[in-house]
Order: structure tokens, then C-alpha cells, then sequence
């Protein structure tokens, strides 16, 4: 049988679909696998024990579990849900959010699956529309996404070196230029891979910009603030009528349940809608139900602040620390960990890429993510950066899981450059 030319994209081997079947895999199979490659948040004690609790509820009262589970919800998303999460960001931050300003999706993947296509793409007057990505390396689940391929620009960072280990990608302005072929804008806060988190100035440079040139400004926002809040800088939550904000269950420690936030002006959120309607009918009731109680009370402001961002927050300082030691006469650098939950390593003038030190680790047990899928829409084929990065997922429960696999981490590096 023959594909189509959608069948055939999507079919494809992608860097998220290894990523993904990788991590699958190992979760399923006999074979020790250290987990360092998805993204997968920390079991939280207080945080499981708080979902645990709601379930029990849930359970518990009435018929609300057949509700949620026996029902369909509005293509919007649950209401009950939406209108607890408008009323909390208005009367937390004063944004001017109602309930035609959200919809709920299947998650963040499905969110930008449609917003990137519904911005970027071929038009009616035939020249195609672009999202720029005005820092890299980005997201790896945005590469891959467009229904039609090239559906990215992006601009090289300018690199601040901190100390002798340390380093942070900062925004090349000089280098973001706004056409008219860019339909839209994105970045991720924190960024995923690196932790990078853009500063209040940059995203207010940045929003400028896309208001100046009347396109929207995406931000991801799944580790960000004001949830899950795992994020080690000062950054303001922000959003305006330009400004689409991504936000997700996931991080909180609920993946499974597949839950996407998106805020944005009305004329957005009715497409979403509308895409949902036609894609799955609606999105699930599992996860918004599940922490409807949470969003009335504020209680998932508070878990963030208090047991999420510090729980990462240590988590990221010993990381560093130990794989730091553990590289120790090694030309690496880290980025500065600002938040998310990984650690972006760069092995400067790597005689190896980072897919063959990938595969090396794989076979030793240790799943990461080489950095060369990174990088959509990047042109420079030639900047050897690209090539030399690690992603590491530091959240294991386990801290001696960690520390072995940065050991055969730091050994397959130490052989490479030998």
C-alpha cells in the first residue's frame, strides 16, 4: 500500500519519535536502563500523595468519577476547569482572562501540533508563512510537527561563557529579523533542552517585536511559572492578547493524563476548539478533573512554589556538582540550570557526534537525547556546536541511578577525546 504525503511524513523516523520509542522500550523491557533521555518529571512524594488525595474524592463523591470518565466534555475542554483556571490567573496576576480565552488539548504536543500549523504554512495568496525560533537550540517536539516540511527559522545564540565549566545562551537580536514570511514567534520558558530561561527584558524585547509586527507571541510554558514553577531566576508570568501561553499538566507529575493549557485571544481559542472537535472530538476529563479542586483553591500555586521548585532546584545544584566532578579534566561546559529538568552538556571539540556518543551510552544502559535534533530550522549545517551536546534528564527518583549514569556518562567522553 501506498502512503500519502501527510502518511509519509508523519511515518518517519523523527527525533522525537526515537525519543519516545526509546523511552518506551526501555519502561517496558527486562533490560537495566538508566532513564536520563525523556521527559519524565520526578515522583514528588507530596506531590503524588495531593493527586492521591483527589482521586480518593473523586472516588468518593457521588457520581463524579462516572462523570469523568463516561462523558464527553465540551471541544473547548471541561468548563468547570476553565473557568477555575480563568478566574485564578485573574485574580492572581490581573491578566484579563475569561473563559473564551482557554482551551484545553490533549497536551502540549497536540497544542503546538495545531498552533504551529494554524501560523505557519502555505497561505491563500500562496507564499508560505514561517515560525521563528529566536534562540537555539529549541524544543525537540516542534522540529517535526508542520504539516508541510521547513516550517522553521531560527537564530544561532550568542554564547556567554560564566566560568571555566559553565555557559548560557543568550539572544542574538542583532540576528532576529521579523518578515513578512514569519507567521508567528516561539519560545520555550525554561527552555528545553538547555534550562535556559529568557530573561524578563529578553521576552519583553522579544513581545515587542511580534506586537510591532502584529503576529503572536507562542511561549511554552510547561516548566515555567506560575505552574509547575520549576524555574531558578527571577521571570515574571506574562501574557498579553498577542502572547499565546502553552502551559500543561505534565510537569506537575501528571503526564499520563495528557492535559494541555493554552491562553490566548478569542479568535485562537475558537480554532483550537474547532480543531479539537474534528481531531478527537474533545479533550480529556481525566486531568482537569483531577485538579479542578487544586485551581479553585490556589493549591497548585502553592504546591508549585513550595515543593516543586524546591525539590528541582536542589536536585539541579547536585547535579551539576556531580556530573562537574565526574567530567573533571574534560573540556565540557554546562548551561546555567535556570530551571526545566535537564542539563544540557556541551563537550567542546568532540572527536565523536553526539548521535555516536548516544549510541555508546545506549548500549552501556544510559538513555540521553543527542543535541543535534535541537536545532529546527537552523541553516548552519556546518557550526560543529550542533553536534557536540547532550540532553540529561537529572529527575530520576533514584540519586545513585543518576550518579552511575553520569560516571559511564563521563567515561564514554574521557574515551572519545582519548
Amino acid at each position: 500500500m501506498k502512503f500519502s504525503n501527510f502518511g509519509k511524513k508523519f511515518a518517519t523516523r523523527a527525533g522525537i519519535v526515537q525519543l519516545m520509542d526509546d523511552l518506551g522500550k526501555a519502561m517496558a523491557g527486562d533490560e537495566h536502563m538508566m532513564m536520563l533521555g525523556g521527559g519524565n518529571p520526578a515522583a514528588i512524594s507530596q506531590v503524588q500523595a495531593c493527586i492521591r488525595e483527589n482521586m480518593y474524592a473523586i472516588l468518593e463523591n457521588g457520581d463524579q468519577f462516572e462523570r469523568m470518565t463516561g462523558r464527553y466534555d465540551s471541544p473547548q475542554g471541561k468548563m468547570e476547569f476553565i473557568e477555575a483556571m480563568a478566574a485564578l490567573l485573574r485574580n492572581t496576576y490581573g491578566w484579563d482572562v475569561y473563559p473564551n480565552n482557554i482551551a484545553l488539548t490533549q497536551g502540549s504536543q497536540i497544542s503546538f501540533f495545531f498552533l504551529l500549523n494554524m501560523f505557519a504554512g502555505p497561505t491563500e495568496n500562496g507564499y508560505p508563512k514561517k515560525i521563528l525560533l529566536p534562540l537555539t537550540p529549541e524544543y525537540i517536539g516542534y522540529a517535526d510537527v508542520g504539516v508541510v516540511d521547513n516550517l522553521f527559522v531560527a537564530s544561532k545564540p550568542e554564547i556567554e561563557y560564566i566560568d571555566a565549566h559553565a555557559f548560557k545562551y543568550r539572544v542574538n537580536f542583532d540576528a532576529v529579523t521579523l518578515s513578512d514570511e514569519i507567521g508567528a514567534m516561539c519560545v520555550s520558558r525554561p527552555t528545553n533542552p538547555t534550562g535556559n530561561v529568557l530573561t524578563n527584558d529578553e521576552i519583553e524585547k522579544l513581545s515587542t517585536l511580534a506586537r510591532q509586527q502584529n503576529i503572536p507571541f507562542i511561549i511554552d510554558n510547561a516548566y515555567g511559572t506560575p505552574f509547575p514553577n520549576i524555574i531558578f531566576t527571577d521571570a515574571l508570568p506574562v501574557w498579553d492578547r498577542h502572547i499565546i501561553l502553552c502551559m500543561s499538566l505534565s510537569k506537575l507529575g501528571l503526564p499520563g493524563v495528557r492535559t494541555g493549557i493554552v491562553i490566548a485571544d478569542e479568535m485562537v481559542i475558537k480554532a483550537l476548539t474547532d480543531m479539537n472537535a474534528i481531531s478527537s472530538l474533545a479533550p480529556s476529563s481525566f486531568g482537569p478533573t483531577l485538579v479542578l479542586d487544586m485551581v479553585r483553591s490556589g493549591e497548585i500555586l502553592n504546591l508549585s512554589q513550595k515543593v516543586i521548585q524546591p525539590f528541582y532546584y536542589e536536585r539541579s545544584k547536585w547535579a551539576v556538582a556531580r556530573l562537574s566532578a565526574a567530567l573533571d579534566g574534560t573540556n565540557f561546559y554546562i548551561h546555567k540550570s535556570e530551571g526545566a529538568i535537564f542539563l544540557w552538556l556541551w563537550c567542546k571539540d568532540l572527536p565523536i557526534s553526539s548521535q555516536d556518543l548516544y549510541e555508546r551510552l545506549k548500549a552501556r544502559g544510559v538513555l540521553v537525547v543527542p543535541g543535534h535534533y535541537f536545532f529546527p530550522g537552523l541553516d548552519d549545517e556546518s557550526w560543529s556546536h550542533r553536534y557536540e551536546c547532550l540532553r540529561i534528564n537529572y529527575s530520576q527518583e533514584k540519586k545513585s541511578v543518576v550518579d552511575e549514569a553520569f560516571g559511564i556518562i563521563a567515561d564514554e567522553v574521557k574515551m572519545a577525546y582519548a
